[in-house]
């Protein structure tokens, strides 16, 4: 620290957008080896700070992988000790000296009481919060104890409902077949930690963010953060910087902005007071330069700015900070729609509609310091490569660590961010209320800088909960819990993210009518009104490859199928005995009431179950069947809600969003997920490539009619012709072929480029008919040039299709520089051909495809390093009709 003239001015410690490099730091890192203790004594081990209970315990032999068979259930113990963290360290003369010292943690997980020196300093409640607590009087140069004392969560929430005597706040427990533990609605931590429909019960404890000292004479930035906002009427851009700082006397600096790049540069004469403050500056954009433009995947490239906040005191610098900036705007446009009730619902990012093409996040982890760069990069990577540009971080997780809303900037992914509170009711206390404030707060705080994040949405299915009464609340008492919802939602979190978030709009639920539920009261009669807002929509029992049972929603931001991960997935955490559909781990992982017979009557619509006589193989094979249900119905119905964005039909249509549930799993279990825990791609994922590609040929029948629409999300119009080509099931020489005429497909539209009646289609095509025959389709334009992926159209179900055989086909893997090569060679027409390598970490270029010519070559990349002879030792292919 420099100090001029008896007066200083320390900025330090920036977080989220700015980082900052200072003449000094008085900054000194509490994370490392700690030591851990149940209540009792009984349990001792160290303990890495960042991490958790578990995690400790898992490194230190006292307990096995929690991930293995029934270890969800064999150790609950866990979260029905306390536990508590201790670390003694030593502290310079220099530091202590310091005017303050704050005791800084930037996750406690979740109720703690924490001592110094034996004096209590503080206390949390709230795992989405950073605490600090003032030190500086305690601290000695050595011998300083420092002791994190962590309720129990389980019995922390009932204790809490029991104190909540008024009146219940549902629900009390989860469903039976979750195996979860209760009340988790009235602690502020990861709400599916206490077990989800798709996730185990491990109610987490631990120091899982960092901890540290931070000191300083007179000043210290908290946070900072920098939106860019656009000028209409001006045509002009601003960046605002906000600077959360803390001060210990009043001080006088001048701050000054610049983003050389754009010649622009303001400073500023500022005052900061004793206590905390949120300090805002905005530096306008010169005009003269044509600023570049931040665009989501899909639409252009992603590009920043460097800006520089230096901080001066009597014409001395004694700050310098540097933070990327980005430009783009994004408005949520609910409006009126010619020829339909309701109103649009779709988002505009620099002034140009955008399609979301994405899914849902999920915390990737039961043990969140388990969640290593490594595994994010792997599933952002996995989102861009099938082509989707935006990702629903869903809330009843986390609100996601820095690094992965920084992968989401540069790879144009597009975040809708929920508050964490999903699928319950919640209390309304004013202390409860509290830390809910501050913790939207620091979040906002923490996220805005990231152009990523396109909407906060304050909950998940709350407001459908009320509306639909989920959870059975009588008449009499239905305004008691609309006036808490009204509390937390509007007056309290709606009302913070307006205050401190001025660059992206606000939903107050997801599902939601928008605009519409506003009017109604902030509950819609019905929040799944397909005529405005976004919609979640699961049906199981209707046959998901009739399009006719999918709402034509304004925008779907949940919709899904189950299926079960790959063999290679499951092993590991199991043993022989659970290897059968029936058996006592396949019954403990499922979460979803009815799951497993639920795929098993999808799948059997449109084809035979397996039936081997040999117990591996049937259920190697049934997985395999789930995988291809779950691909095919979630290809429908996204293809359906795609072709839908530029029609209406009986008032309903626009649809300007796909998100399915969900891209990825948090443990080895059938879920909605396409892709498996530890990164490996599920069938669903490699068919999401084809079904979001840019272009894409979408096929229905409506009235025994073929119709083909093109989509295009590009930006250019295309003129594009449809090639319809027929096969029959025994043989891969196709029968006939049929073309459109060219037609012009408007940039970002879809557009019925083809319609035929099937016995049209099929006349003089040999003896086709609907049993005997299948179509590929694609698109070319008017140089014949492919444009987009080929799709397929099933005439009949393939458990009905005559002349299907077992095909033989025989494959050659080759190395290539930085891949390998599978050459497919068959002899008949193969569905659903899917190639897998057992633990060889990968991807393929493509796989669960139609194969409908004698040979086709497929590249892998490997994730690690391989041969020829391991690949070729390890690769499996599978085809509908071998598992019969």
């Amino acid at each position: 620290m420099f100090v001029f003239g008896g007066l200083s001015c320390l900025l330090d410690g920036v977080l989220s957008g700015l980082s900052a490099v200072t003449e000094q730091r008085h900054t000194q890192s509490l994370n490392g080896k700690w030591s851990l203790s149940n209540s009792n004594g009984s349990v001792s081990l160290p303990a890495e700070v960042p991490g958790s209970v578990h995690s400790a315990l898992q490194q230190q032999g006292y307990i096995q992988d929690p991930y293995f068979r029934f270890n969800d259930a064999s150790y609950r113990w866990i979260a029905f000790e306390n536990w508590t963290y201790t670390t003694t360290f030593t502290v310079s003369a220099h530091l202590r000296g310091q005017q303050k010292v704050l005791l800084v943690f930037d996750g406690v997980d979740t109720v703690a009481s924490v001592s110094l020196r034996g004096v209590l300093v503080g206390k949390t409640d709230n795992m989405f919060r950073r605490y600090d607590f003032s030190v500086r009087e305690l601290l000695k140069d050595e011998d300083n104890v420092l002791e994190v004392t962590l309720l129990s969560p389980v019995f922390y929430a009932s204790e809490q409902r029991k104190a909540h005597s008024a009146y219940s706040v549902p629900p009390e427990c989860p469903p039976e077949v979750q195996k979860g533990e209760c009340h988790v609605n009235f602690i502020r931590k990861e709400q599916s930690s206490f077990s989800w429909d798709w996730g185990p019960s491990f109610p987490t404890v631990g120091l899982w963010k960092e901890v540290r000292l931070e000191a300083f004479d007179v000043l210290h930035l908290i946070q900072a953060s920098s939106v860019s906002l656009y000028n209409d009427s001006l045509s002009r851009w601003r960046v605002q910087v906000d600077l959360v700082v803390d001060a210990v006397q009043t001080t006088n600096c001048q701050i000054t902005l610049s983003i050389p790049e754009l010649d622009s540069e303001q400073s500023f004469q500022t005052q900061f007071f004793p206590g905390r403050s949120k300090n805002t500056f905005v530096l306008q954009i010169n005009t003269g330069f044509q600023v570049k433009l931040w665009w989501p995947n899909g639409h252009g490239d992603q590009p920043f700015y460097h800006m520089t906040v230096k901080g001066f005191e009597d014409g001395l610098s004694i700050l310098t900070t540097e933070s990327k900036v980005y430009f783009r705007t994004v408005e949520l446009v609910q409006e009126p729609i010619v020829g339909s009730p309701g109103l649009s619902f779709y988002f505009r990012i620099n002034g140009k509609p955008v399609f979301l093409k994405g899914s849902n996040w999920i915390p990737a982890h039961a043990f969140q310091d388990q969640v290593t760069p490594a595994v994010l990069k792997n599933l952002l990577q996995s989102a861009v490569d099938a082509n989707m540009n935006a990702l629903r971080v869903w809330g009843g997780g986390v609100y996601e660590q820095d690094l992965f809303y920084s992968l989401c900037d540069e790879l144009g992914i597009m975040v809708w961010q929920d508050f964490m509170f999903a699928c319950a009711m919640y209390p309304a206390e004013d202390e409860y209320i509290q830390t809910v404030r501050e913790e939207v707060i620091q979040q906002v705080q923490r996220l805005k800088s990231h152009p990523s994040v396109i909407i906060w949405s304050g909950n998940n299915e709350n407001e459908a909960a009320l509306a639909t009464n989920w959870f059975h609340i009588p008449a009499s008492q239905r305004p008691i819990y609309i006036k808490d919802y009204v509390m937390l939602y509007v007056n309290n979190i709606r009302k913070i993210v307006q205050e401190e978030d001025q660059s992206r709009p606000f939903l107050v639920s997801s599902p939601t009518n928008g605009a519409e539920s506003e009017q109604e009261g902030w509950v819609a009669a019905n929040p799944y009104d397909p005529h405005y807002g976004d919609t979640h929509f699961y049906s199981y029992g209707s046959d998901c490859w009739d399009w006719r049972t999918f709402p034509r929603t304004r925008f779907a931001s949940e919709y899904g199928f189950q299926s079960w991960p790959s063999f290679s997935t499951l092993q590991p955490v199991s043993i022989q005995e659970d290897w059968s559909y029936d058996s006592n781990f396949t019954c403990h992982r499922q979460h979803h009431q009815a799951g497993n017979p639920q795929m098993l009557m999808q799948a059997a619509i449109h084809f035979h179950l397996p039936n081997s006589t040999d117990p591996l193989k049937r259920f190697t094979d049934t997985l395999y069947i789930t995988q291809v249900a779950q691909a095919q119905c979630v290809k429908t119905q996204t293809e359906f809600y795609r072709r839908s964005r530029s029609e209406i039909i009986d008032g309903k249509g626009h649809t300007m969003g796909a998100l399915y549930w969900q891209l990825n799993d948090i443990w080895q279990a059938p879920s909605w997920s396409s892709i498996e825990f530890g990164g490996k791609w599920k069938m669903l994922h490699y068919f999401a490539r084809n079904f979001f590609a840019p272009v894409l040929p979408v096929g229905f029948e409506d009235n025994d009619t073929l119709f083909i629409y093109a989509v295009s999300d590009l930006n250019q119009d295309l003129k594009l012709r449809t090639v319809v080509t027929v096969y029959t099931w025994t043989d891969l020489d196709p029968v006939c072929t049929r073309k459109s005429d060219l037609v012009l497909v408007p940039a970002g539209s879809a557009l019925a480029v083809f319609k035929q009646p099937v016995s049209t289609i099929l006349d003089g095509c040999g003896h086709c008919t609907r049993l005997i025959c299948l179509l590929t389709f694609h698109l070319e334009d008017a140089s014949s040039v492919q444009q987009g992926p080929t799709n397929h159209h099933f005439l009949c179900s393939p458990k009905e299709a005559q002349g299907l055989l077992r095909p033989n086909i025989t494959a050659k893997v080759q190395e290539d520089k930085t891949s390998f090569s599978i050459t497919l060679h068959s002899d008949s027409v193969a569905p659903f051909v899917w190639l897998d390598v057992g633990n060889i970490p990968g991807k393929f270029s493509f796989n669960g495809f139609l194969m409908v010519s004698r040979n086709v070559t497929v590249t892998f990349n490997p994730w690690r390093t391989t041969s020829v002879t391991e690949l070729t030792k390890s690769l499996t292919i599978t085809s509908l009709m071998d598992v019969y």
